[in-house]
């Protein structure tokens, strides 16, 4: 049989055979930021000229010493494993962030090295839940979230919030979904996709909550308004969720971390162990000299990210959005486009479709933001002003343009 025959009969097979998926795997709903940024490549193969705003990804390069040192850890053969809580002197290098930036003393037996947060998130999660256990989640919140809890067979329960409080949880409401199933409440500040964050006496007064916290600090690095603090300036008993993605420019590398209570880490080892083994090798050292020698490639990013939000802002204030919460920090504007159409999805293709502009809806974030739009500013600035002229003619065509 010819290899063509072959996969031909296979495909035949395929489709005439059904193939049973578990019950979980039918659960997971698709990311919607990424059908849209599926579509956008797609129009742009047909020749449409896009601006991407859809995708939380910064547009500035690798810091060169951090590209250097991969380049020098490959040259030196960095390609083995590593102990599965990831090389000793970059858990060294985080502690040693930790405690410069925020006072905070840990030890490297509380971190844990892996191949982004995502699957730290999936390890976290199975060694919290039990089929049925809940862990609370803000609405809006990250588009993933309730999608890594049914997965590891948990339900998320979600907190509504309100733009007066920044779209993050009061403690107050926090407790009204408490159960005795409640295994963890999950926070994010700067968050996704607000771009708000959690003042100090928010931070204090959640830790005292008697729920662990999880908290994803992988905006640490880019807050623009207000004092960036960690849920371990209150609380020891937390997760924490860190990495080189969005600061540092990293997201392709893979590279990312989760510190946890001693007592529980050496069965999180043994999930990594099993699992997923260890980070990349020559990654980790390339890790090491981003914490150590690139805090001022961070800042200069991180002047260029605020320039960008304030002009966002203004631009889709200017086109009649609705912007009720200033973002503080990540690099997120979300704005109310309910006045266009209250279908977020819809109004996000059609915009799509008819401009080029790509930018999330806000039913990816939870019920919450439906009727909202994401716009990211991770593009240069003469696109987003492109995006923003774009978008105002439709507007005009629509009739929604404020006069």
């Amino acid at each position: 049989m010819s290899a063509k025959s072959a996969i031909e009969t296979v495909s035949l097979f395929e489709v005439m055979m059904e193939i049973p998926l578990s019950r979980r795997t039918a659960q997971i709903k698709p990311f919607l930021a990424m059908e849209l940024m599926e579509r956008a490549k797609v129009l742009q193969a047909q020749g449409r000229d896009v601006i991407y705003l859809c995708l939380g990804e910064p547009d500035f390069p690798t810091p060169a010493a951090v590209v250097a040192a991969a380049g020098t850890a490959l040259a030196e053969k960095a390609t083995s494993y590593t102990h599965s809580l990831g090389l000793l002197e970059l858990r060294e290098q985080i502690c040693h962030h930790y405690l410069d930036t925020y006072g905070v003393d840990l030890v490297p037996e509380q971190i844990m090295v892996s191949s982004g947060t995502s699957p730290l998130m999936l390890l976290l999660f199975s060694a919290l839940l039990e089929t049925g256990d809940e862990i609370v989640l803000t609405d809006p919140g990250y588009a993933c979230y309730p999608s890594f809890v049914r997965f590891a067979g948990g339900v998320p329960v979600t907190v509504p919030t309100t733009a007066v409080n920044g779209f993050q949880p009061r403690v107050k409401d926090v407790k009204t979904v408490l159960s005795e199933r409640t295994r963890g409440l999950l926070i994010n500040s700067p968050a996704n996709p607000t771009g708000s964050i959690l003042t100090p006496d928010d931070l204090a007064a959640l830790a005292q909550l008697s729920i662990p916290i999880i908290s994803d600090e992988i905006y640490h690095g880019l807050t623009y308004v207000g004092e960036e603090q960690t849920i371990l300036q209150h609380t020891r008993d937390a997760f924490v969720l860190g990495g080189f993605s969005k600061a540092y420019a990293m997201t392709g590398w893979r590279l990312g971390y989760l510190i946890a209570p001693l007592k529980i880490m050496r069965q999180l080892q043994t999930l990594h162990q099993n699992f997923l083994i260890c980070a990349n090798h020559f990654v980790q050292r390339a890790g090491i000299v981003a914490l150590r020698d690139c805090s001022a490639d961070v800042a200069r990013m991180r002047v260029v990210y605020n320039q960008r939000r304030l002009r966002l802002i203004q631009g889709l204030r200017d086109l009649g959005f609705g912007v009720h919460v200033e973002p503080q920090g990540a690099f997120y504007v979300l704005a109310d486009g309910r006045h266009i159409d209250p279908d977020s999805q819809r109004l996000a293709l059609d915009i799509l479709e008819q401009t080029g502009v790509a930018v999330t809806p806000g039913i990816d974030f939870g019920a919450g933001a439906e009727g909202y739009l994401r716009f990211s500013y991770t593009r240069p600035q003469e696109d987003l002003d492109q995006a923003l002229e774009r978008i105002a003619l439709y507007l005009q065509r629509r009739g929604c343009l404020p006069t």
